[in-house]
């Protein structure tokens, strides 16, 4: 199983937090279940980051916290590679999000952008945006996590059905 994560943050400093998170769990044919949520921050969203993701203070003052939604991370998570692009930087975040509740979150991670400079080498960028350009994979709502994260699920599927070096753990590979 694989966890295919997108989360939206206040920024990228310390302090930040999760604005948003999109989780497709996937069995390495197809999504077999889902969770989405706008999460409150409890802190400020700068101007700047509403500019890029349209999300606003007014827009998450009633949504759930993070806290709330915990168990349902927790459990679309489970028992499944934690897979993002740039996976470092939303697994960062959500392992950040259960620590400040006293709780060790542990996943196995793959990232989308490590794998495709492998299986996709020689391209002249391996952002999302770029990646999915030349892969010829449709974005919509750019910079927000169900949209990106369903982006990520296509370009997973695509570097699934072209890893000839089985870099990617699956089990019916064997």
């Amino acid at each position: 199983m694989y966890a295919i994560v997108d989360i939206e943050t206040t920024g990228g400093g310390g302090a930040a937090r999760i604005t948003e998170i999109a989780v497709f769990r996937h069995d390495g044919l197809k999504t077999v279940d889902f969770f989405h949520s706008l999460i409150n921050p409890e802190i400020y969203i700068p101007p700047f980051i509403t500019k890029l993701t349209g999300i606003d203070n007014e827009m998450v003052k009633d949504s759930p916290t993070f806290y709330e939604v915990q168990d349902a991370v927790r459990a679309v998570t489970k028992d499944a590679y934690f897979v993002a692009h740039n996976v470092r930087f939303d697994y960062g975040f959500i392992k950040r999000e259960f620590g400040a509740f006293d709780e060790y979150f542990q996943r196995d991670l793959l990232c989308t952008v490590q794998l495709s400079r492998k299986i996709f080498p020689g391209l002249k960028s391996y952002s999302l945006g770029n990646l999915c350009q030349s892969l010829e994979i449709g974005i919509e709502n750019r910079h927000r996590a169900h949209g990106d994260a369903e982006a990520t699920v296509r370009l997973f599927e695509k570097l699934l059905v072209n890893d000839r070096q089985k870099l990617i753990p699956i089990d019916f590979y064997q």
